[in-house]
């Protein structure tokens, strides 16, 4: 007998089965970048990297271009060039299905170098490898390779910024406490806040764009690392491969994998950034806080209690967040227990640590610009948080040393005045009227002059809230966010420019053999 549930056995009332997208609270499924992101551990597995073939793309592209330029020099002639270069490029239109079967006892390069010379023989097959080493190989191939990930990484850094300068001055307006210690600390705005965090994203983003700049040195034709007697041009390849410029030092090129603790640096210093905002959003989301609110698509339910508004990407962001310095760390000390000359402690154990390195931080900034993006300042309970957590208080004072009152002094007198309003269940405003030593200062203001509102707008020094220190870093911020896109869109461009010429040269090489 079937066991399948049908119509006729569904309980009265119960809600249809959705697969969890509605919790009976929440109505809506979890964003879908999200989603990817905090399951992806239970994905299928399709589409899963696949590192033989990867690798074997990147070695053979280096193969494309110091086959052109040993063409050009004159060091291989170019009928071999030409066959060896269309035998590749058809290889890379078979997903390198040939190779993947050999067997590799002395690993990849070796076993599909070996099939180019079973099939090509050892006079042409056999020219590849000329005034080149694994050691330079290596080394170029894993520039090439940081390149789609340190893409992504940055591509997502500037997203984010971009999304808090918009939500920051679309908020500029909403003002709330500044916490210290925990507890309200002087008024600012909700959007002043993410202002800040920006300029902090920001920083991260030009660290990142130095550490890039690393990436874009050709170290072939170092060769294992004494360089080679062989008269090639890193030059040209470095223009065929599309970087900027060739190592000038052999040892330096294969010795050196500095980008990746760069690069782990600068995603180590915004993953803690992201972890503290992160942090502070968690406490700003609680029901006993209130000052957020966070969309349904952002938030999981709980699987017993009905009630639950989790905000669990924000613990996501800080746990991803750290990937990075655990990357730095292993880097670190994995190429430190090497001499500087091409070591496997420092190609292999070492750069490992890159890629989930910047994939996590990647993933942390890619959640945090959700979260930014979606959500809401309760803009009354910010309001009332500022106002009950006396966060005028510090204005206050500064008033009263206006008037001549030294600030220690002024400091104490304030401290009196809060205590007589929490004593008599007054605003700081009423309290001030009624404490002699403050009276003569608050007689002067009107009624609202220690509204956090009014307070905000006056503290316009120092890069406060107030004034037109707001559009000022609102400004500069822009203007660094649209320097960094610029420096970064022409290094893409640079590298896709450099691909389509390398195609047209090893198609000229082929024509003309």
């Amino acid at each position: 007998m079937s066991t399948t549930p049908n119509a006729a056995d569904a309980v009265p009332g119960a809600a249809p089965d959705t697969g969890g997208v509605d919790t009976g609270r929440l109505r809506t499924a979890l964003d879908a970048t999200a989603h990817r992101i905090v399951y992806d551990q239970y994905g299928s597995g399709s589409g899963a990297d696949d590192p033989t073939g990867r690798e074997l793309r990147l070695i053979s592209e280096v193969d494309r271009a110091h086959l052109v330029m040993l063409t050009e020099r004159g060091i291989v002639d170019a009928g071999r060039a030409g066959a060896l270069l269309d035998t590749i490029d058809a290889l890379r239109a078979a997903d390198f299905e040939p190779v993947r079967d050999r067997p590799m006892p002395r690993g990849l390069y070796l076993a599909y170098e070996g099939w180019l010379v079973d099939r090509l023989g050892q006079r042409t097959g056999g020219v590849l490898h000329t005034g080149r080493s694994r050691n330079d190989l290596n080394a170029t191939t894993v520039r090439l390779r940081a390149r789609a990930p340190y893409a992504r990484l940055l591509d997502e850094v500037l997203a984010l910024a971009g999304v808090l300068l918009d939500r920051a001055e679309r908020y500029r307006d909403v003002v709330m406490p500044a916490y210290t210690h925990g507890q309200p600390a002087v008024p600012i705005s909700y959007g002043h806040y993410l202002c800040g965090v920006a300029g902090a994203v920001l920083r991260s983003a030009a660290g990142l764009l130095d550490a890039g700049r690393e990436i874009d040195v050709n170290p072939l034709g170092a060769g294992a690392v004494g360089g080679t007697s062989v008269p090639v041009d890193p030059a040209r390849t470095a223009e065929l491969l599309g970087f900027t410029a060739a190592t000038p030092n052999s040892v330096d090129a294969v010795a050196s994998r500095d980008f990746a603790l760069r690069m782990l640096s600068a995603s180590a210093v915004l993953g803690v950034l992201m972890a503290r905002v992160a942090r502070d959003l968690t406490w700003w989301t609680t029901e006993e806080f209130g000052l957020l609110r966070m969309a349904d698509d952002l938030v999981g339910s709980s699987s017993m209690m009905p009630q639950k508004r989790n905000p669990f990407l924000l613990e996501h962001i800080q746990g991803r967040s750290s990937a990075a310095l655990a990357g730095f760390t292993g880097a670190a000390t994995a190429m430190s227990t090497a001499g500087y000359t091409n070591a496997i402690a420092v190609g292999t154990e070492a750069v490992r640590h890159l890629w989930p390195g910047l994939a996590g931080t990647e993933e942390a900034a890619t959640l945090l610009r959700l979260v930014v993006a979606g959500a809401e300042p309760d803009r009354d309970r910010m309001r009332a948080r500022a106002r009950d957590g006396f966060t005028s208080a510090t204005y206050l004072a500064e008033r009263l040393v206006v008037d001549g009152i030294p600030f220690r002094t002024a400091h104490h007198l304030v401290g009196e005045t809060v205590l007589a309003a929490l004593d008599g269940g007054l605003p700081l405003s009423e309290a001030s009227r009624t404490q002699p030593d403050v009276a003569g200062a608050a007689a002067g203001y009107p009624a609202d002059w220690l509204d956090p509102e009014t307070v905000a707008a006056a503290c316009a020094h120092g890069g406060g809230p107030g004034g037109t220190a707001p559009d000022a870093a609102l400004i500069q911020a822009r203007s660094e966010l649209a320097s960094a896109e610029q420096e970064f869109a022409a290094r893409r461009t640079r590298w896709a420019d450099a691909a389509a010429r390398l195609t047209d040269e090893v198609a000229k090489v082929v024509t003309d053999r």
